[in-house]
Protein backbone atom coordinates (compact mmCIF):
# COMPACT_ATOMS: atom_id res chain seq x y z
CA UNK A 1 0.00 0.00 0.00
CA UNK A 2 1.49 3.32 -1.10
CA UNK A 3 0.93 6.01 1.54
CA UNK A 4 3.07 8.63 -0.20
CA UNK A 5 1.35 9.15 -3.54
CA UNK A 6 2.44 12.02 -5.77
CA UNK A 7 1.18 13.68 -8.97
CA UNK A 8 2.14 11.48 -11.91
CA UNK A 9 1.69 8.18 -10.03
CA UNK A 10 -0.62 5.51 -11.45
CA UNK A 11 -3.51 3.84 -9.63
CA UNK A 12 -4.92 0.96 -11.69
CA UNK A 13 -4.35 2.98 -14.83
CA UNK A 14 -5.65 6.32 -13.46
CA UNK A 15 -2.92 8.98 -13.59
CA UNK A 16 -2.82 11.32 -10.61
CA UNK A 17 -2.79 15.03 -11.45
CA UNK A 18 -2.54 18.10 -9.26
CA UNK A 19 -3.28 17.68 -5.56
CA UNK A 20 -6.51 19.51 -4.71
CA UNK A 21 -6.76 18.83 -0.99
CA UNK A 22 -4.69 17.24 1.75
CA UNK A 23 -6.80 17.00 4.89
CA UNK A 24 -6.53 14.79 7.93
CA UNK A 25 -8.77 12.05 6.51
CA UNK A 26 -7.39 11.84 2.97
CA UNK A 27 -5.78 13.37 -0.10
CA UNK A 28 -7.61 14.40 -3.26
CA UNK A 29 -6.01 14.59 -6.71
CA UNK A 30 -7.19 15.49 -10.17
CA UNK A 31 -6.92 12.46 -12.42
CA UNK A 32 -6.97 11.27 -16.02
CA UNK A 33 -8.52 7.95 -17.07
CA UNK A 34 -6.70 4.94 -18.48
CA UNK A 35 -6.40 4.60 -22.22
CA UNK A 36 -9.35 2.83 -23.77
CA UNK A 37 -11.99 4.36 -21.48
CA UNK A 38 -13.72 6.83 -23.85
CA UNK A 39 -16.88 6.82 -21.70
CA UNK A 40 -14.95 8.73 -19.00
CA UNK A 41 -15.20 12.00 -20.92
CA UNK A 42 -15.74 14.15 -17.84
CA UNK A 43 -13.30 15.57 -15.24
CA UNK A 44 -12.17 13.07 -12.61
CA UNK A 45 -10.75 13.16 -9.12
CA UNK A 46 -9.15 10.46 -6.98
CA UNK A 47 -9.72 10.39 -3.23
CA UNK A 48 -7.12 8.44 -1.24
CA UNK A 49 -7.74 7.88 2.49
CA UNK A 50 -4.92 8.21 5.01
CA UNK A 51 -4.51 4.68 6.38
CA UNK A 52 -0.90 4.65 7.54
CA UNK A 53 0.41 3.99 11.07
CA UNK A 54 -1.12 6.27 13.70
CA UNK A 55 -4.20 7.16 11.64
CA UNK A 56 -7.58 6.86 13.46
CA UNK A 57 -9.62 3.70 12.93
CA UNK A 58 -12.60 5.81 11.80
CA UNK A 59 -10.74 6.47 8.56
CA UNK A 60 -10.95 2.81 7.53
CA UNK A 61 -14.65 2.55 8.31
CA UNK A 62 -15.62 5.84 6.66
CA UNK A 63 -13.73 4.77 3.51
CA UNK A 64 -15.65 1.49 3.44
CA UNK A 65 -18.94 3.30 3.96
CA UNK A 66 -18.27 5.89 1.27
CA UNK A 67 -17.18 3.28 -1.27
CA UNK A 68 -20.22 1.14 -0.53
CA UNK A 69 -22.80 3.95 -0.51
CA UNK A 70 -21.47 6.09 -3.34
CA UNK A 71 -21.40 3.14 -5.74
CA UNK A 72 -25.20 2.80 -5.39
CA UNK A 73 -26.05 6.45 -6.10
CA UNK A 74 -27.01 8.08 -9.35
CA UNK A 75 -28.48 11.31 -10.68
CA UNK A 76 -27.30 14.90 -11.08
CA UNK A 77 -27.13 15.58 -7.32
CA UNK A 78 -24.13 13.30 -6.65
CA UNK A 79 -20.76 13.00 -8.42
CA UNK A 80 -20.68 10.13 -10.89
CA UNK A 81 -18.99 7.12 -9.29
CA UNK A 82 -16.23 5.51 -11.39
CA UNK A 83 -14.15 3.02 -9.38
CA UNK A 84 -12.89 1.96 -5.95
CA UNK A 85 -9.62 0.33 -4.99
CA UNK A 86 -9.18 -2.82 -2.93
CA UNK A 87 -8.84 -1.91 0.75
CA UNK A 88 -6.21 -4.61 1.26
CA UNK A 89 -4.08 -3.46 -1.69
CA UNK A 90 -4.56 0.25 -2.36
CA UNK A 91 -7.78 1.98 -1.26
CA UNK A 92 -8.99 4.89 -3.39
CA UNK A 93 -12.15 6.29 -4.91
CA UNK A 94 -12.46 7.67 -8.43
CA UNK A 95 -15.41 9.92 -9.16
CA UNK A 96 -16.55 12.87 -11.21
CA UNK A 97 -14.84 16.15 -10.38
CA UNK A 98 -17.77 18.54 -10.01
CA UNK A 99 -16.71 21.91 -11.31
CA UNK A 100 -18.60 24.54 -9.39
CA UNK A 101 -18.76 26.68 -6.27
CA UNK A 102 -18.86 25.30 -2.73
CA UNK A 103 -21.68 26.48 -0.48
CA UNK A 104 -18.96 27.77 1.85
CA UNK A 105 -18.57 30.71 -0.52
CA UNK A 106 -21.99 31.93 0.64
CA UNK A 107 -22.05 30.96 4.32
CA UNK A 108 -19.07 33.21 5.00
CA UNK A 109 -20.98 36.21 3.66
CA UNK A 110 -24.11 36.02 5.85
CA UNK A 111 -26.53 37.46 6.53
CA UNK A 112 -27.79 37.14 2.96
CA UNK A 113 -30.99 38.46 1.44
CA UNK A 114 -34.00 36.19 1.90
CA UNK A 115 -34.34 35.44 -1.83
CA UNK A 116 -30.74 34.22 -1.99
CA UNK A 117 -31.15 32.09 1.14
CA UNK A 118 -34.27 30.55 -0.36
CA UNK A 119 -32.61 29.89 -3.73
CA UNK A 120 -29.62 28.13 -2.20
CA UNK A 121 -31.66 26.27 0.40
CA UNK A 122 -34.22 24.99 -2.11
CA UNK A 123 -31.44 23.60 -4.32
CA UNK A 124 -29.89 21.75 -1.36
CA UNK A 125 -33.31 20.45 -0.28
CA UNK A 126 -33.97 19.01 -3.74
CA UNK A 127 -30.61 17.26 -3.68
CA UNK A 128 -31.37 15.80 -0.24
CA UNK A 129 -34.75 14.53 -1.37
CA UNK A 130 -33.17 12.80 -4.35
CA UNK A 131 -30.67 11.16 -1.98
CA UNK A 132 -33.36 10.05 0.47
CA UNK A 133 -35.36 8.45 -2.33
CA UNK A 134 -32.32 6.23 -2.93
CA UNK A 135 -32.49 5.00 0.71
CA UNK A 136 -29.51 7.09 1.88
CA UNK A 137 -29.33 9.61 4.72
CA UNK A 138 -26.26 11.85 4.40
CA UNK A 139 -25.69 12.60 8.12
CA UNK A 140 -22.83 15.01 7.46
CA UNK A 141 -24.55 17.81 5.57
CA UNK A 142 -22.56 21.04 5.86
CA UNK A 143 -21.55 23.83 3.46
CA UNK A 144 -18.26 22.15 2.58
CA UNK A 145 -20.14 19.06 1.37
CA UNK A 146 -22.35 20.95 -1.10
CA UNK A 147 -21.19 22.06 -4.55
CA UNK A 148 -23.30 24.01 -7.04
CA UNK A 149 -23.02 23.12 -10.70
CA UNK A 150 -22.95 26.09 -13.11
CA UNK A 151 -26.64 25.49 -13.83
CA UNK A 152 -27.56 25.89 -10.15
CA UNK A 153 -28.10 22.25 -9.20
CA UNK A 154 -26.71 21.28 -5.80
CA UNK A 155 -24.39 18.27 -5.60
CA UNK A 156 -23.80 16.42 -2.33
CA UNK A 157 -20.35 14.96 -1.65
CA UNK A 158 -18.56 12.96 1.06
CA UNK A 159 -20.67 9.97 2.08
CA UNK A 160 -18.27 8.62 4.69
CA UNK A 161 -20.78 9.07 7.55
CA UNK A 162 -23.87 8.16 5.54
CA UNK A 163 -26.41 5.45 6.28
CA UNK A 164 -27.84 3.22 3.56
CA UNK A 165 -31.00 1.40 4.58
CA UNK A 166 -30.07 -1.76 2.64
CA UNK A 167 -26.54 -2.17 4.04
CA UNK A 168 -25.14 -2.84 7.52
CA UNK A 169 -24.42 0.35 9.45
CA UNK A 170 -20.69 -0.11 9.93
CA UNK A 171 -20.27 3.13 11.88
CA UNK A 172 -22.99 2.25 14.39
CA UNK A 173 -21.48 -1.20 14.84
CA UNK A 174 -17.94 0.10 15.43
CA UNK A 175 -18.49 3.33 17.37
CA UNK A 176 -20.81 4.46 20.13
CA UNK A 177 -20.17 8.22 20.06
CA UNK A 178 -22.02 10.70 17.79
CA UNK A 179 -20.38 11.24 14.44
CA UNK A 180 -20.82 14.37 12.39
CA UNK A 181 -19.93 18.06 12.34
CA UNK A 182 -20.72 19.78 15.65
CA UNK A 183 -22.74 22.77 14.38
CA UNK A 184 -24.91 20.63 12.06
CA UNK A 185 -25.49 17.32 13.85
CA UNK A 186 -29.14 16.61 14.69
CA UNK A 187 -30.50 15.86 18.18
CA UNK A 188 -31.32 12.26 17.29
CA UNK A 189 -27.80 11.71 15.93
CA UNK A 190 -26.51 12.77 19.35
CA UNK A 191 -28.53 9.87 20.75
CA UNK A 192 -27.26 7.39 18.16
CA UNK A 193 -30.14 7.41 15.66
CA UNK A 194 -28.71 7.23 12.15
CA UNK A 195 -31.56 6.31 9.82
CA UNK A 196 -33.91 9.31 9.91
CA UNK A 197 -33.92 11.55 6.78
CA UNK A 198 -35.22 14.36 8.98
CA UNK A 199 -31.71 14.52 10.46
CA UNK A 200 -30.64 16.01 7.13
CA UNK A 201 -33.58 18.42 7.33
CA UNK A 202 -32.20 19.61 10.68
CA UNK A 203 -28.74 20.14 9.17
CA UNK A 204 -30.36 22.04 6.30
CA UNK A 205 -32.04 24.26 8.90
CA UNK A 206 -28.64 25.02 10.42
CA UNK A 207 -27.35 26.01 6.98
CA UNK A 208 -30.38 28.24 6.36
CA UNK A 209 -29.89 29.87 9.77
CA UNK A 210 -26.22 30.43 8.98
CA UNK A 211 -27.03 31.98 5.59
CA UNK A 212 -29.76 34.20 7.05
CA UNK A 213 -27.87 35.41 10.16
CA UNK A 214 -24.18 34.71 9.69
CA UNK A 215 -24.16 32.58 12.88
CA UNK A 216 -24.71 29.00 14.02
CA UNK A 217 -27.98 28.38 15.87
CA UNK A 218 -26.33 26.15 18.50
CA UNK A 219 -22.72 27.30 18.35
CA UNK A 220 -19.89 24.92 17.51
CA UNK A 221 -19.83 22.38 20.38
CA UNK A 222 -17.08 19.80 20.65
CA UNK A 223 -18.26 17.66 23.60
CA UNK A 224 -21.22 15.29 23.80
CA UNK A 225 -22.56 17.20 26.78
CA UNK A 226 -22.61 20.41 24.77
CA UNK A 227 -24.19 18.62 21.81
CA UNK A 228 -27.07 17.45 24.02
CA UNK A 229 -28.14 21.05 24.58
CA UNK A 230 -29.90 21.01 21.22
CA UNK A 231 -32.31 18.36 22.50
CA UNK A 232 -34.09 21.09 24.43
CA UNK A 233 -32.42 24.41 23.59
CA UNK A 234 -34.21 27.02 21.44
CA UNK A 235 -31.96 29.16 19.22
CA UNK A 236 -32.12 32.94 19.05
CA UNK A 237 -34.74 33.96 16.49
CA UNK A 238 -33.15 34.80 13.12
CA UNK A 239 -35.18 38.02 12.93
CA UNK A 240 -33.56 39.22 16.14
CA UNK A 241 -30.08 38.75 14.70
CA UNK A 242 -31.00 39.88 11.18
CA UNK A 243 -34.05 42.20 11.25
CA UNK A 244 -34.37 42.01 7.46
CA UNK A 245 -35.18 38.29 7.69
CA UNK A 246 -38.90 37.92 6.82
CA UNK A 247 -41.31 36.03 9.03
CA UNK A 248 -41.91 33.32 6.42
CA UNK A 249 -38.19 32.50 6.23
CA UNK A 250 -37.87 32.35 10.01
CA UNK A 251 -40.89 30.00 10.06
CA UNK A 252 -39.13 27.64 7.64
CA UNK A 253 -35.79 27.78 9.44
CA UNK A 254 -37.12 27.20 12.93
CA UNK A 255 -39.39 24.39 11.77
CA UNK A 256 -36.35 22.62 10.33
CA UNK A 257 -34.56 23.10 13.68
CA UNK A 258 -37.22 21.60 15.93
CA UNK A 259 -35.66 19.28 18.51
CA UNK A 260 -38.26 16.55 17.92
CA UNK A 261 -37.96 15.11 14.42
CA UNK A 262 -41.74 14.73 14.23
CA UNK A 263 -42.14 18.51 14.56
CA UNK A 264 -39.90 19.24 11.56
CA UNK A 265 -40.79 19.09 7.90
CA UNK A 266 -41.55 15.50 7.02
CA UNK A 267 -39.35 15.64 3.91
CA UNK A 268 -36.74 17.81 2.26
CA UNK A 269 -39.09 18.15 -0.73
CA UNK A 270 -41.56 19.99 1.50
CA UNK A 271 -38.79 22.39 2.57
CA UNK A 272 -37.96 23.03 -1.08
CA UNK A 273 -41.62 23.72 -1.85
CA UNK A 274 -41.91 26.35 0.89
CA UNK A 275 -38.61 28.02 -0.03
CA UNK A 276 -39.68 28.15 -3.67
CA UNK A 277 -43.14 29.54 -2.88
CA UNK A 278 -42.70 31.79 0.17
CA UNK A 279 -46.10 33.40 -0.36
CA UNK A 280 -47.66 30.03 0.52
CA UNK A 281 -45.85 29.61 3.86
CA UNK A 282 -48.22 29.67 6.81
CA UNK A 283 -46.57 31.87 9.45
CA UNK A 284 -47.28 30.89 13.03
CA UNK A 285 -45.68 31.56 16.40
CA UNK A 286 -42.32 30.34 15.13
CA UNK A 287 -42.21 32.92 12.36
CA UNK A 288 -43.32 35.82 14.55
CA UNK A 289 -41.09 34.95 17.52
CA UNK A 290 -38.54 37.56 18.55
CA UNK A 291 -37.71 36.38 22.05
CA UNK A 292 -36.93 32.96 23.40
CA UNK A 293 -39.62 31.29 25.53
CA UNK A 294 -39.31 31.71 29.30
CA UNK A 295 -37.48 29.49 31.76
CA UNK A 296 -40.62 27.46 32.43
CA UNK A 297 -40.87 26.38 28.79
CA UNK A 298 -37.16 25.58 28.62
CA UNK A 299 -37.39 23.51 31.83
CA UNK A 300 -40.31 21.55 30.39
CA UNK A 301 -38.35 20.89 27.20
CA UNK A 302 -35.34 19.79 29.22
CA UNK A 303 -37.42 17.31 31.23
CA UNK A 304 -38.93 15.90 28.02
CA UNK A 305 -35.45 15.58 26.49
CA UNK A 306 -34.16 13.52 29.43
CA UNK A 307 -36.73 10.82 28.70
CA UNK A 308 -36.51 10.93 24.92
CA UNK A 309 -36.36 7.52 23.25
CA UNK A 310 -36.24 7.36 19.44
CA UNK A 311 -39.01 5.36 17.77
CA UNK A 312 -38.31 2.57 15.26
CA UNK A 313 -38.18 3.95 11.72
CA UNK A 314 -38.95 2.62 8.26
CA UNK A 315 -36.56 2.93 5.34
CA UNK A 316 -36.18 6.52 4.10
CA UNK A 317 -38.23 5.88 0.96
CA UNK A 318 -41.10 4.48 3.04
CA UNK A 319 -41.03 7.49 5.34
CA UNK A 320 -41.10 9.81 2.34
CA UNK A 321 -44.05 7.93 0.85
CA UNK A 322 -46.16 9.11 3.78
CA UNK A 323 -44.80 12.66 3.46
CA UNK A 324 -45.46 13.02 -0.24
CA UNK A 325 -46.69 16.01 -2.22
CA UNK A 326 -49.97 15.53 -4.09
CA UNK A 327 -50.74 17.85 -7.01
CA UNK A 328 -54.38 18.44 -7.90
CA UNK A 329 -54.66 19.83 -11.44
CA UNK A 330 -57.89 21.83 -11.27
CA UNK A 331 -59.24 23.18 -14.55
CA UNK A 332 -60.66 26.41 -13.14
CA UNK A 333 -61.38 27.76 -16.64
CA UNK A 334 -64.03 25.05 -17.11
CA UNK A 335 -66.56 25.14 -14.26
CA UNK A 336 -67.71 21.52 -13.96
CA UNK A 337 -68.94 20.63 -10.49
CA UNK A 338 -69.25 16.89 -11.20
CA UNK A 339 -65.60 16.70 -12.26
CA UNK A 340 -64.55 18.97 -9.39
CA UNK A 341 -66.30 16.68 -6.91
CA UNK A 342 -64.74 13.42 -8.11
CA UNK A 343 -61.34 15.14 -8.16
CA UNK A 344 -61.87 16.17 -4.52
CA UNK A 345 -62.91 12.64 -3.54
CA UNK A 346 -59.76 11.08 -4.97
CA UNK A 347 -57.53 13.76 -3.42
CA UNK A 348 -59.23 13.34 -0.05
CA UNK A 349 -58.55 9.58 -0.08
CA UNK A 350 -54.89 10.16 -0.94
CA UNK A 351 -54.44 12.73 1.81
CA UNK A 352 -56.17 10.54 4.39
CA UNK A 353 -53.41 7.93 4.09
CA UNK A 354 -51.04 10.03 6.20
CA UNK A 355 -51.26 13.44 7.93
CA UNK A 356 -47.81 14.44 6.63
CA UNK A 357 -48.97 14.49 3.02
CA UNK A 358 -49.34 17.93 1.48
CA UNK A 359 -51.60 19.15 -1.30
CA UNK A 360 -50.69 21.69 -3.95
CA UNK A 361 -53.58 22.93 -6.09
CA UNK A 362 -52.52 24.06 -9.56
CA UNK A 363 -54.39 25.59 -12.46
CA UNK A 364 -52.97 26.70 -15.81
CA UNK A 365 -54.36 29.71 -17.64
CA UNK A 366 -53.30 31.37 -20.91
CA UNK A 367 -50.72 34.15 -20.64
CA UNK A 368 -52.32 37.55 -20.14
CA UNK A 369 -50.73 38.75 -23.38
CA UNK A 370 -52.75 36.18 -25.32
CA UNK A 371 -56.11 37.26 -23.93
CA UNK A 372 -58.33 39.32 -26.19
CA UNK A 373 -60.23 42.46 -25.30
CA UNK A 374 -57.82 44.06 -22.85
CA UNK A 375 -60.60 44.75 -20.34
CA UNK A 376 -59.61 45.38 -16.73
CA UNK A 377 -61.24 42.15 -15.56
CA UNK A 378 -59.01 40.27 -17.99
CA UNK A 379 -55.77 41.98 -16.94
CA UNK A 380 -53.10 39.58 -15.75
CA UNK A 381 -53.33 40.40 -12.04
CA UNK A 382 -57.12 40.36 -11.92
CA UNK A 383 -57.25 37.09 -13.85
CA UNK A 384 -54.79 35.39 -11.53
CA UNK A 385 -56.76 36.51 -8.49
CA UNK A 386 -60.00 35.20 -10.02
CA UNK A 387 -58.54 31.76 -10.64
CA UNK A 388 -56.78 31.72 -7.28
CA UNK A 389 -60.17 32.28 -5.62
CA UNK A 390 -61.61 29.43 -7.68
CA UNK A 391 -58.81 27.14 -6.51
CA UNK A 392 -59.49 28.04 -2.90
CA UNK A 393 -63.22 27.47 -3.38
CA UNK A 394 -62.52 24.06 -4.91
CA UNK A 395 -60.32 23.05 -1.96
CA UNK A 396 -62.51 24.48 0.82
CA UNK A 397 -64.61 21.29 1.30
CA UNK A 398 -61.39 19.35 2.02
CA UNK A 399 -61.04 21.33 5.29
CA UNK A 400 -57.26 21.11 5.32
CA UNK A 401 -55.14 23.17 7.76
CA UNK A 402 -53.21 25.98 5.99
CA UNK A 403 -49.84 24.29 6.45
CA UNK A 404 -50.97 21.27 4.39
CA UNK A 405 -52.15 23.10 1.26
CA UNK A 406 -50.92 25.66 -1.25
CA UNK A 407 -52.37 27.25 -4.41
CA UNK A 408 -50.65 28.11 -7.69
CA UNK A 409 -51.88 29.80 -10.87
CA UNK A 410 -49.50 29.25 -13.79
CA UNK A 411 -49.64 31.23 -17.03
CA UNK A 412 -48.74 29.07 -20.03
CA UNK A 413 -49.90 28.38 -23.54
CA UNK A 414 -49.08 24.68 -23.02
CA UNK A 415 -50.94 23.40 -19.91
CA UNK A 416 -49.48 19.89 -20.07
CA UNK A 417 -45.90 21.17 -20.28
CA UNK A 418 -46.55 23.60 -17.40
CA UNK A 419 -47.93 20.84 -15.15
CA UNK A 420 -45.09 18.50 -16.03
CA UNK A 421 -42.46 21.14 -15.29
CA UNK A 422 -44.11 22.07 -11.99
CA UNK A 423 -44.22 18.41 -10.95
CA UNK A 424 -40.56 17.93 -11.82
CA UNK A 425 -39.19 21.08 -10.17
CA UNK A 426 -41.27 20.70 -7.01
CA UNK A 427 -40.68 16.94 -6.69
CA UNK A 428 -44.37 16.05 -6.74
CA UNK A 429 -45.12 12.42 -5.90
CA UNK A 430 -48.66 12.07 -7.25
CA UNK A 431 -50.71 14.04 -9.80
CA UNK A 432 -54.52 13.89 -9.84
CA UNK A 433 -56.06 15.28 -13.02
CA UNK A 434 -59.46 15.19 -14.69
CA UNK A 435 -60.04 13.19 -17.88
CA UNK A 436 -61.85 14.60 -20.92
CA UNK A 437 -65.64 14.05 -21.00
CA UNK A 438 -66.65 10.41 -21.53
CA UNK A 439 -68.11 11.04 -24.97
CA UNK A 440 -64.85 12.51 -26.29
CA UNK A 441 -62.31 9.97 -27.64
CA UNK A 442 -58.96 10.07 -25.85
CA UNK A 443 -56.22 11.72 -27.86
CA UNK A 444 -52.51 12.06 -27.22
CA UNK A 445 -52.92 15.82 -27.41
CA UNK A 446 -55.19 15.95 -24.36
CA UNK A 447 -53.56 17.45 -21.29
CA UNK A 448 -54.39 14.48 -19.06
CA UNK A 449 -53.11 11.98 -21.63
CA UNK A 450 -49.78 13.75 -21.98
CA UNK A 451 -49.36 14.25 -18.24
CA UNK A 452 -50.07 10.57 -17.60
CA UNK A 453 -47.55 9.54 -20.25
CA UNK A 454 -44.70 11.90 -19.31
CA UNK A 455 -45.01 12.73 -15.60
CA UNK A 456 -42.03 11.82 -13.37
CA UNK A 457 -44.40 10.42 -10.73
CA UNK A 458 -47.67 8.55 -10.24
CA UNK A 459 -50.72 9.96 -12.03
CA UNK A 460 -54.41 9.33 -11.37
CA UNK A 461 -56.80 10.40 -14.15
CA UNK A 462 -60.38 10.75 -12.92
CA UNK A 463 -63.83 11.39 -14.40
CA UNK A 464 -67.38 11.29 -12.97
CA UNK A 465 -69.17 7.93 -12.91
CA UNK A 466 -71.18 6.94 -15.96
CA UNK A 467 -74.62 8.53 -15.89
CA UNK A 468 -73.63 11.80 -14.20
CA UNK A 469 -73.98 14.92 -16.28
CA UNK A 470 -70.92 16.87 -17.42
CA UNK A 471 -71.12 20.37 -18.74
Amino acid sequence: MNTNLQPGDLLDGFTLGDQLHGGGMGIIFRATPPAGRPELDFPLLVKVPRLGPGEPSETVVTYEVEAMVHATLSGPHVPRFVAAGDLAVQPYLVMEFVEGASLRQWTGKGPLEAAEVARLGAAVARALHALHLQEVVHLDLKPGNVIFRPGGEAVLVDFGLSRHAHFPDLLAEEFRHPMGSGPYISPEQVLGVRQDPRSDVFALGVILYELATGRYPFGAPTSQRALRHRLWHIPVSPRRLAPACPEWLQEVILRCLEAQAADRYASAAQVAADLTHPEQVTVGERGRRLRRPGLGTLLKRWIMATGYEPSPLDRPSQQLATASIVLAAVATRHRNEQRFQVLREVVKRLLAIDPDRRLTCVTVIPPASELAGGREEEAGTSLRIKHLVRLRNWAEPLELPPERISYHVIESGDPAAALLEYARVNQVDHVVIGAPPADVPMKSSFVSTRVAAEAPCSVTVVRPRAGSRES
